[in-house]
């Protein structure tokens, strides 16, 4: 993923679990994509009718209990290889990728398994990216690879001092905060509030409009989920589309001003990079910055808010973690990373014939779909000893919570950890017995693992 912190593009309904839907909203145009018959030579995969399977595709899926849901995917590892999800006989549908060395596969064999034809379902609409620009996580080598060189060329060790230095300073004003004022709500009180102050900080936006593009930030993800009225997901991509629109207007106008007056922040050094002559455009700015906006703030918020709620219910962890807080905290966010899986799944294309795992695997055909679900990968019991567990003593802990490596490996997951090391740190420092009430308030999602609230009391 480009940030679990991937999450990035623009999707029309999130609503069906075919569609792995995406932080924003765009306009449905999935073409389908010519699929094999379900029966066919030694090593094809297989239906999930065949085999009675939980079906993936169905959006009643997403609503059971998350035991039940564990106990589906727990189900489908041990199958011989991956199944079909959707209907053959349109071509819509995808195989489905549990296990961890298979996400692992995917991800590291960029060449195999395309990004560009639009890692979420529906794909993104042609002229919706024509008209905002392409997403990383949209995007196959050598584009890719010249925008990451562009992107990581503007993050200088000057930046990334400063941005240390910001994460900190805002911890430390939040806590403040929730010491003065006590707030009931940890995820707009803090979880929320983190993440889009420290983007906002480093790419330079003023401190005036950052009110407006967390409110079209909020309306871009409002209709995440699969229990919505058939009128909100009928108006839901107009609606994304104009927050999405507004958004990158403000950003480009920053942008402009940056090239004629260059600041100290990311999107200074993002318009005045230049690698090979290249430079981003304002449509390429709007796009980044929606991707960390949307992206790094859902993803790290959710994070966030799952591990002070694990760390509430597993008070034999908390106890370990608070007796020794900056031994054990690096090892604490890893864990709550792998365990909540702020990202739930991902699309790629498969450009060419492949046995996965190798000759004998199961054979994927050129052009069908398969969903990387990071979740189920990092409760791989072949990887993970007691899977189910949150063990915040874990070594190692190989999660995929930032994705399974490879090109797309998630450019944010330095930043996440910062993120949640330094509030964990200063909340459980000064206000040790700080603590989830009550159980989340959860979206129901096949794409995002999402927690709208979350009750706590110091």
């Amino acid at each position: 993923m480009e940030t679990p912190t991937q999450a990035a593009e623009p999707v029309a309904d999130r609503a069906e679990p075919a569609d792995p839907g995406a932080p924003a909203e765009q306009a449905e145009s999935a073409e389908p994509t010519e699929q094999a018959e379900p029966t066919g030579p030694a090593g094809r995969a297989g239906t999930a009718d065949a085999h009675g399977a939980p079906d993936l595709a169905d959006p009643g899926f997403w609503r059971l209990p998350a035991p039940a849901r564990a106990a589906a995917f727990a189900e489908l590892r041990r199958l011989p290889g991956p199944l079909f999800f959707g209907d053959r006989a349109t071509g819509k549908g995808f195989h489905a990728l549990v296990r961890h060395a298979d996400v692992v596969e995917a991800s590291r064999t960029p060449a195999v398994f395309l990004s560009g034809p639009g890692v979420t379902t529906p794909a993104p609409a042609r002229w919706v990216r024509l008209l905002f620009g392409d997403s990383m996580v949209n995007l196959d080598d050598p584009r890719h690879a010249q925008l990451r060189r562009i992107v990581s060329r503007a993050f200088t060790p000057r930046l990334l001092g400063r941005v240390e230095e910001d994460v900190r300073r805002i911890s430390v004003a939040l806590v403040d905060r929730v010491e003065r004022d006590r707030p009931a709500d940890f995820v707009s009180a803090v979880a929320a509030e983190l993440p889009f102050q420290v983007i906002c900080t480093m790419m330079g936006i003023p401190d005036q409009p950052r009110r407006a593009i967390l409110d079209l930030v909020n309306r871009t993800s409002a209709d995440i989920g699969v229990a919505r009225s058939l009128r909100d997901r009928l108006r839901a991509p107009g609606r994304g589309l104009r927050a999405l629109a507004r958004m990158q207007a403000i950003v480009a106008g920053i942008g402009r001003e940056r090239r004629r007056r260059p600041a100290e922040d990311l999107i200074s050094a993002l318009v005045t990079a230049d690698v090979d002559g290249r430079r981003l455009t304002g449509r390429e700015l709007g796009a980044f910055f929606t991707l960390l906006l949307v992206a790094g703030v859902e993803t790290t918020r959710n994070a966030l808010a799952h591990g002070l709620h694990l760390l509430t219910v597993h008070p034999e962890q908390r106890a370990l973690l608070l007796s020794d807080l900056d031994g054990r905290l690096g090892g604490a966010v890893d864990e709550m990373v792998r365990h909540a899986t702020p990202i739930i799944q991902f699309h790629r294309t498969v450009a060419v014939d492949h046995e996965l795992g190798g000759p004998g695997g199961t054979l994927l055909r050129a052009g069908e779909k398969v969903a990387l679900f990071y979740g189920s990968a990092n409760r791989d019991e072949a990887v993970f000893p007691d899977p189910d567990a949150f063990d915040i003593t874990r070594t190692p802990n190989p999660h995929l919570g930032y994705g399974g490596g490879g090109p797309h490996y998630c450019l944010g997951a330095h930043l996440a950890r910062q993120e949640m090391t330094a509030l964990f740190r200063e909340l459980f420092t000064r206000l040790p017995e700080a603590r989830s009430v009550g159980e989340p308030e959860l979206v129901p999602s096949s794409f995002d693992h999402r927690v709208r609230s979350l009750r706590f009391t110091c």
